[in-house]
């Protein structure tokens, strides 16, 4: 039992060892392309806190010879918040891309099934996103972010002969969910 939990603990934090991906359908991002929209719902710890028309698009670059997408992102309207991402190739077979945020930010992301996601830190936060392909015409995005600063260690020590490992816990203050239908 232990070292089946080690060898799990081992592969989480090792991706690299873990063998590349077979095809799958949806292939990603051929079959993620066009332009998505729907209602991001943002929620606090007491709640809904704001909603906002969200718009996802991705479409191939055709002067990219690298195999690029667009992976545009828009908030309300592209005249109040639209980002002009672009999803980058790296290592495809093994599920790994970059969502090149076109002003100096890189971000890797993975694709792990129907599910492409990306964990990062900024400005004290951590935050993971995920973009999910549920069926043909539905794409399912969150985002869960809070404080980069552990709000509790337990473990590090010795139990029943066994050693323990630190574990921290880091707070959650907001998640966010969107619905993506494909528009014709």
């Amino acid at each position: 039992m232990k070292s089946c939990i080690l060898l799990s603990f081992f592969l989480f934090l090792n991706p690299g060892w873990l063998p590349a991906q077979k095809a799958a359908s949806p292939a990603f991002p051929d079959d993620w392309t066009g332009t998505w929209s729907g209602t991001l719902h943002i929620y606090g710890p007491k709640g809904l806190a704001n909603s906002v028309q969200m718009h996802l698009e991705i479409y191939p670059i055709d002067t990219s010879k690298e195999g690029r997408y667009t992976f545009g992102i828009v908030y309300g309207s592209k005249e109040e918040d639209w980002r002009p991402y672009e999803l980058v190739p790296v290592a495809p077979e093994r599920g790994l891309w970059k969502v090149d945020e076109k002003n100096s930010i890189v971000i890797e992301g993975f694709l792990y099934g129907p599910k492409f996601v990306s964990h990062f830190t900024v400005m004290n936060n951590r935050l993971m996103c995920t973009y999910e392909k549920q069926d043909a015409e539905t794409l399912l995005f969150e985002v869960y972010s809070g404080l980069d600063k552990p709000i509790s260690t337990t473990g590090n020590a010795e139990h029943g002969g066994e050693k323990i490992p630190e574990v921290n816990t880091y707070p959650l203050s907001v998640f966010q969910r969107a619905v993506l239908k494909k528009q014709p």
